[in-house]
């Protein structure tokens, strides 16, 4: 009698512990609006989103407006970050977008997740759309804010859509300079994440810091897509340590995951549109990248 209760109270501990583990469908994202959102970035009605143009204010515009419809809120209270900088003899005028969702046990530690949201604008009149690069991260972005705010993270995330990335990372080196290296875990950059024919995923940042390597090996990929280590200084191949706005994370002794691909022969030219982008895998990647951002929420770094 009494091994019989003692097999029905196992069971039962047994069921509770199943009850708890989360279901993949449970990281599961609403995929018809990250095509939807890349497409409308994407699109002529923003000219290629230039940094100073109106196109770029327009693309901000829409997506200030889709973080508040999510019901993320600025960071600290503004979602536009301001900055100047000199190019080319000349005074430029950009503007980062920050949006946050504190965390419900550390919300004085930020992961912060970013994507640039300009583009090379427009050339010869020929609008360079930039649906790779990077609108596919920004989209992503926004999948993000969605998810988190209906599964609220324990530690703040910091949505960071940078401008002026194409002329020299400029809207991160600015935001790097307004921070507490102390409040930020790590940063998760985006850059050209929507585009693969062998069906990769790049991820480079994992060497710098061992508890994000670890992470990174023992990933239990819930997709068809390979996610591969690589282009991070030890492969012979281009090196991305510095290739986009997770770099000057990087120079301030920030850890970062850098997710991209390898450049295709639309990158920086007129047929980056939507059309092209690789729709399962884009799917795929998103899903990796948020994975990855809920298991190091779950247990830091």
């Amino acid at each position: 009698m009494k091994k019989y209760y003692l097999i029905l109270f196992l069971t039962a501990i047994s069921l509770s512990g199943c009850a708890q583990e989360p279901s993949k469908e449970a990281y599961k994202f609403d995929s018809d609006k990250l095509l939807e959102r890349c497409e409308i970035l994407s699109s002529d009605k923003y000219g290629g989103r230039e940094t100073e143009k109106s196109g770029n204010d327009s693309a901000r515009a829409y997506i200030i407006n889709e973080f508040k419809k999510i019901g993320v809120t600025g960071y600290d209270g503004n979602f536009e970050q301001p900055f100047s900088f000199s190019s080319r003899n000349k005074m430029i005028n950009g503007v980062n977008i920050l949006g946050e969702i504190k965390g419900s046990e550390h919300p004085d530690k930020y992961i912060v997740v970013s994507a640039h949201y300009d583009h090379v604008g427009t050339r010869n009149d020929i609008i360079y759309n930039g649906a790779d690069d990077n609108a596919s991260g920004v989209s992503a972005l926004l999948s993000f804010a969605e998810y988190l705010k209906a599964n609220p993270p324990k530690h703040s995330v910091l949505f960071a859509a940078f401008d002026a990335e194409e002329m020299g990372l400029q809207g991160a080196k600015y935001f790097v300079k307004t921070i507490e290296k102390e409040k930020v875990l790590l940063n998760i950059n985006m850059d050209m994440i929507s585009r693969s024919p062998k069906n990769e995923l790049y991820v480079v940042g994992g060497r710098y810091h061992q508890p994000l390597e670890n992470i990174i090996a023992e990933f239990d990929n819930p997709t068809s897509t390979k996610l591969l280590v690589g282009h991070d200084g030890s492969d012979g191949k281009q090196d991305w340590t510095w290739s986009s706005d997770h770099g000057p994370f990087y120079q301030k002794g920030i850890p970062f995951l850098y997710f991209g691909n390898e450049d295709h022969k639309d990158y920086h030219k007129p047929s980056d549109d939507f059309d092209k982008i690789t729709l399962q895998f884009y799917k795929n990647a998103v899903e990796i990248i948020l994975s990855i951002l809920l298991q190091i929420d779950e247990i830091g770094v």
